[in-house]
C-alpha cells in the first residue's frame, strides 16, 4: 500500500509540474512563449526524424533475383595472372552491357578456361590493360565466368565501354556473333540471368532506360554529358562498334524480357 500510494504522490506531482509549466508560458511575452513551445516540439521532432531515419535505413525488397552460379576466376586464370593495380570500385550497377569477344564459335566448352585466357593475354598484352575488361563472360553452354577482378558482389569498375564504366557491368559473350549466326539459347538465358542479379540490386528494371554520364568523348556522346539509354544495352548503344554482332543485337529485347520475368516483374 505504501509503494502504490508513493507513486500516486509521484504523479500527482509531475501533473501539478506540468500544469505549472503551462501557466509559466502563459505569463511569457509572446515569442519567449514560442522559443519555448519550439524547444519542445523539436523533441518531438527529433524522435520522429530517427524514426524516418531508421526506416530509409532499411533496404527495400525491390525486385530482385538470385544470384545466378559463376565460376571464379582463379578457376580459368590459375597462375596467368600478371601483376596488376587494385581494382577500382563504384557505388552501385545501374545498367549492363552486352559484348561478344570476337573470337571462334567451334569451341568446346571444356576448353572454355584456355579461350578465356586467350582473351586475358590478348587484352593485358597486345592492348596493355591492367586486366581483363569484362566483368563476366558467358560461353555457348551457358557458363558463367568471372571475368575482372575485385569480387562478384561488388560493382567493380569495369574496361568495357568507353565513357561507361561507371555505375555498369559487362557481360561478354564468348564468340563472334554477326549476322547469321546462331545464338544459343544457353548462353542468352545466362546473359539475362546475371543482368538480372547485378540490376537487381538497384531494383532497375531491364527493360527500362537509365541517365549515365559518359566519362569521355571517346564514346558517343561528349564528356559529361547524360545519356539515356537502355539499362540492358548493347556495346554499340555506347560506342561506335557492331559490337556485340548482329544476332546477339537482335536477341537483346528477349533477353531483356527474361531478366524481368527472373527479378518477379509482370
Amino acid at each position: 500500500m505504501s509503494v502504490s500510494g508513493g507513486r500516486g504522490t509521484r504523479g500527482r506531482g509531475a501533473a501539478r509540474a506540468r500544469g505549472a509549466a503551462l501557466v509559466l508560458l502563459a505569463c511569457l511575452p509572446g515569442l519567449a512563449a514560442v522559443a519555448a513551445l519550439g524547444l519542445c516540439a523539436a523533441g518531438v521532432e527529433h524522435a520522429v526524424d530517427r524514426t524516418r531515419t531508421t526506416a530509409a535505413a532499411r533496404p527495400a525488397a525491390g525486385h530482385r533475383a538470385p544470384r545466378p552460379p559463376v565460376v571464379p576466376r582463379s578457376a580459368w586464370l590459375g597462375d596467368a595472372a600478371r601483376k596488376q593495380p587494385p581494382p577500382r570500385y563504384d557505388d552501385s550497377v545501374h545498367a549492363v552491357f552486352v559484348h561478344h569477344t570476337d573470337t571462334p564459335n567451334d569451341y568446346d566448352c571444356a576448353d572454355t578456361p584456355a579461350v578465356l585466357r586467350g582473351v586475358y593475354q590478348g587484352q593485358t598484352g597486345a592492348r596493355d590493360w591492367d586486366d581483363i575488361g569484362y566483368n563476366f563472360v558467358v560461353d555457348r553452354c551457358g557458363t558463367i565466368y568471372e571475368g575482372r577482378a575485385g569480387g562478384i558482389d561488388r560493382a567493380v569498375t569495369g574496361a568495357h565501354t568507353q565513357g561507361f564504366n561507371h555505375r555498369t557491368a559487362g557481360i561478354a559473350a564468348l564468340g563472334t556473333f554477326t549476322a547469321g549466326v546462331p545464338v544459343p539459347k544457353a548462353l542468352t538465358d545466362a546473359i539475362a540471368a546475371v543482368a538480372a542479379w547485378k540490376l537487381g540490386t538497384t531494383d532497375t528494371d531491364p527493360r527500362g532506360r537509365v541517365r549515365l554520364v559518359s566519362s569521355n568523348g571517346l564514346s558517343r556522346f561528349a564528356a559529361g554529358a547524360t545519356a539515356t539509354l537502355p539499362a540492358l544495352a548493347g556495346h554499340g548503344d555506347g560506342y561506335q562498334t557492331d559490337c556485340p554482332g548482329a544476332a546477339l543485337s537482335a536477341r537483346l529485347p528477349h533477353i531483356r524480357e527474361v531478366a524481368a520475368r527472373l527479378q518477379g516483374r509482370p
